[in-house]
């Protein structure tokens, strides 16, 4: 990620050898200055990559930044001195304290131009008094002055100097780039309002030879032709609309801007035990800091001394305070809501969640999304076409057998008219606005491509653990029998379980805690691996675990197995509970759903996307699941490579994302069109993603999704009027409709069309602020494909899809396992196996106690053992097939 230090990325494996040598692909941000519109970055972009092993780059006109990569000859010196040579100046983004960068994202532009515009209207309007006034419908003007034509003409000469020397900005820029072979748009409103400032003083000079002959009527016709006050309307026209542009410029960067305000000024730091205040940018990894109730946390940590409710909206959006205890993470910028904290820094400085996700957000914008490309392109060769249009305008007046002035004023409107910001900013406006929208929904886009991407999405494929379900086993029934009530079912259950580090026995435990039940003191206990737990509760014995231990013992009813085997078809684990030779009754555990994920797959679903679920899971579980949710589609069995295969193939039929959590995530994540991690996941399922959901809802997919659409949607609304204002524009200036109607458009109502066109662009981009991200009322079908063959619901995925390996290149070794009770040791055993080196498949049966290995390479007795004993169970037997 970039950052705004002066920071390098090197590629971790090289992109391509020169003589041997591995070169280092290195990616650097600069600062630009002097760009003003599209042409400019276009300019700057084909200056650059003409620099020798300059492999790509990306500008940015909207934050008037670059990003290049490049390895050697090119150094950051021949970049800057290129962008120089073309008429710019650029920069390395120097390391710069956050205040600093707060301080660039300042609108300073638009009170610049407001002093400018000011100052040129306050000359602009007499001028417009005598001018068009006077001139035109006999405004008062002093008598002697009215009668002195001269005296008219040296004033609105002289007023209109003075604009243009207000204005000299234009011609400073405009006849820079000129000179660099670079026109842009400036160069347009120097040509434009010089043509019309010279003819004029030629005109004027001209009129010296009437002055003879006083008020003769070639004086004052001189007068009329004059275009002072055109030359003086443009210019003051053009900084209007750019005053406008920078305005809505400043507004689209207010969501990175309120992120960085969220940042903590100072920390409460404890040094030699005493507590100390310092800058929050001070704080070192591992200091112990103290947040006082009320006050936000200054870097990312976690608690080692007291409880809270901490506020995450300001990173999640999420409403509803999390309550922190010891061993919780807590983030910067988080609101400390009731108590006192003692926590330990884990992540300081650029590292912090904050700044990770304003990275994001500047990353984003700084990269080019595929849609603008087509506007890149035009923006490349638009000044010099027009420059050539308005030329040949002129001509062709001129061969008609109009005056000088007046083929000069259609020349001078087509040059005015003409407009290439509109062009380049209908994409990165857009693209802004709407990183900031979903930065303030929890939904971080980590590139403009990302964002595309997204709105064109044909198939959702979700992990089922972590984004699906909770990702941890939870208590769903309690079903006692007989005279036994919940509460003693579950105090009994809790007592036995409570030695227990199995999940499901944590599980109990964790609900018995939650309902604030006492647990009873176990003597004797003894685990019995594969079937359950036994002790002494009041000098009574207590049972728990299978159906098989209680069947044993004679304890089990029919009633209460059926009840127990409808659960486990559901993809629950019933667990079965006696005391005293007396049967309790069921507890049931499973890793529930998450509270939005059947909202999510029916939104999904209504916006026309194919939700599939791809699952390391066993059939039944993973079934049970997907009838839960709504899903017909699922894939399971899968390994974390096979994921990745099952991807791939998906990719071939439509755009695909994906959405994980975990760490066997990762690789299909990389290979989906668009990766979507969860927010509460690993890291390097975050580091693979595309998009990364902060709140970890699984209805932030469609929410995303839907953004996208909006973003997509907005950028060809601005891309349409960028081409039709110009396409129907310049015509008209070109006085096309004189000969059928009569109608010619004036120079200054085409620099009034010109300034208005850039600030309709960039409003219609702000209107994604009114955006409501989450209202699926308005979802709609888009693009829906049909779901591919090889995905048959509830029969998993044909393996030949999950390798291409030939059968006789693989081995198979089976595995009797002791230990084995649930679905969750299923799972345990089955990742510690899949974890090998030279394991491609691993099918792990409950029912039987064994798994079996399908290996391309051989791995030892010894091994597959030890990785079956490391994850808590016992293997009897280990024989090749």
């Amino acid at each position: 990620m970039f950052d705004g230090r002066r920071k390098f990325e090197i590629c971790v494996a090289p992109s391509r050898k020169r003589s041997g040598m591995e070169i280092m692909m290195i990616s650097e941000k600069f600062n630009i200055t002097g760009m003003t519109c599209a042409a400019c970055s276009a300019h700057v972009e084909k200056a650059v990559k003409g620099v020798a092993g300059v492999q790509s780059v990306s500008v940015n006109l909207l934050m008037n930044n670059m990003i290049a990569e490049y390895d050697n000859p090119a150094s950051s010196q021949s970049i800057c001195e290129a962008v120089a040579a073309a008429g710019y100046g650029a920069a390395p983004a120097g390391s710069e304290a956050q205040e600093k960068k707060v301080n660039d994202l300042e609108d300073h532009e638009t009170p610049k131009l407001r002093r400018r515009l000011i100052a040129s209207l306050c000359l602009l309007l007499p001028l417009m008094y005598v001018s068009m006034g006077h001139l035109m419908w006999g405004w008062y003007v002093p008598e002697a002055f009215a009668r002195n034509p001269w005296a008219i003409a040296l004033y609105q000469l002289l007023l209109t100097g003075l604009v243009m020397v207000i204005n000299q900005k234009f011609f400073i820029s405009g006849f820079t780039s000129l000179w660099h072979r670079a026109p842009n748009m400036d160069t347009l409103v120097a040509l434009g309002s010089s043509a019309a400032f010279v003819y004029s003083t030629a005109v004027m000079f001209r009129m010296g030879r009437y002055m003879g002959v006083e008020q003769t009527t070639l004086v004052w016709h001189c007068l009329h032709d004059m275009y002072f006050e055109s030359a003086a309307m443009i210019l003051t026209l053009i900084t209007v609309g750019k005053m406008l542009e920078s305005y809505s410029k400043g507004k689209t960067t207010n969501a990175v801007k309120g992120l960085m305000d969220l940042a903590p000024k100072t920390a409460h730091v404890m040094r030699d035990g005493v507590e100390v205040t310092v800058a929050a940018d001070e704080v070192v990894l591992g200091d112990i800091f103290v947040v006082k109730p009320g006050e936000s946390i200054p870097v990312d940590g976690e608690v080692v001394e007291g409880e809270s409710a901490v506020d995450e909206s300001a990173l999640t959006g999420e409403s509803l305070p999390v309550d922190k205890a010891v061993g919780d993470r807590i983030s910067a910028a988080t609101l400390n809501q009731n108590g006192a904290l003692l926590c330990r820094a884990t992540r300081v400085g650029q590292d912090t969640t904050l700044q990770q996700i304003i990275d994001m957000v500047e990353n984003a914008v700084a990269t080019k999304a595929p849609i603008a490309q087509i506007a890149d392109r035009v923006s490349g060769v638009f000044v010099p076409v027009v420059i050539t249009l308005a030329v040949i305008t002129g001509i062709i007046w001129l061969i008609a057998g109009a005056s000088i002035g007046r083929a000069l004023s259609f020349a001078i409107s087509v040059l005015v008219i003409s407009c290439p910001c509109s062009l380049g900013l209908a994409t990165p406006v857009a693209i802004m606005v709407g990183n900031g929208v979903g930065a303030k929904q929890g939904i971080l886009f980590k590139n403009a491509t990302a964002l595309e991407r997204a709105g064109k999405v044909n198939f959702v494929v979700l992990d089922k653990t972590g984004t699906v379900t909770e990702g941890r086993p939870q208590v769903t029934d309690i079903c006692p029998v007989g005279e036994s009530s919940q509460e003693e079912l579950l105090r009994v259950a809790a007592s036995l379980e409570q030695k227990s580090e199995h999940p499901l026995a944590r599980a109990i435990c964790e609900r018995a805690k939650e309902e604030g039940i006492v647990l009873g003191e176990v003597t004797d206990f003894q685990a019995l691996p594969g079937w359950g737990v036994e002790g002494v509760i009041k000098q009574l014995p207590a049972v728990g675990g299978k159906s098989t231990l209680l069947k044993k013992q004679g304890l089990l009813t029919e009633d209460l197995l059926k009840q127990g085997e409808k659960m486990a078809s559901e993809g629950k684990t019933p667990l079965y509970f006696a005391r005293g030779g007396i049967l309790l009754g069921m507890i049931a555990v499973a890793d529930v759903i998450k509270p939005d994920s059947v909202k999510a797959v029916e939104e999904l679903k209504h916006m026309g996307i194919q939700a599939i679920m791809l699952t390391g899971d066993n059939r039944r579980t993973a079934q049970a699941i997907g009838r839960q949710v709504g899903l017909s589609a699922i894939v399971s069995d899968v390994l974390p490579g096979d994921k990745e295969s099952v991807i791939r193939k998906l990719s071939a039929y439509g755009q695909t994302a994906m959405v994980g959590d975990g760490i066997n995530d990762a690789p299909a994540l990389t290979r989906a069109d668009v990766g979507i991690a969860i927010g509460a996941g690993a890291d390097v399922a975050l580091d693979a993603a595309d998009i990364v959901l902060m709140k970890s809802r699984l209805r932030d997919v469609s929410a995303a999704i839907r953004l996208s659409r909006q973003v997509l949607r907005n950028i060809h609304e601005n891309l349409f009027w960028a081409f039709f204002y110009n396409c129907i524009g310049i015509p008209l200036a070109a006085g096309i409709l004189v000969p059928v109607m009569g109608l010619s458009l004036n120079p200054m109502f085409a620099a009034a069309a010109m300034s208005l066109s850039s600030f309709c662009v960039v409003t219609n981009a702000l209107r994604l602020n009114l955006f409501a991200v989450g209202d699926s009322r308005r979802d709609k079908e888009h693009n829906k494909v049909p779901m591919p063959e090889f995905i048959d619901g509830f029969t998993g995925i044909d393996q030949r899809v999950l390798s291409n390996k030939k059968e006789e290149d693989q081995m198979v070794k089976v595995l009797d396992i002791e230990g084995m009770m649930c679905a969750h040791c299923q799972a345990h055993v089955k990742e510690a196996l899949e974890g090998l080196e030279g394991v491609t498949q691993v099918n792990v049966s409950l029912e039987d106690k064994q798994a079996s290995v399908t290996m391309t390479k051989e791995v030892s007795d010894e091994t597959l053992t030890e990785a079956v004993t490391k994850a808590g169970y016992k293997v009897l037997d280990c024989k090749t097939a």
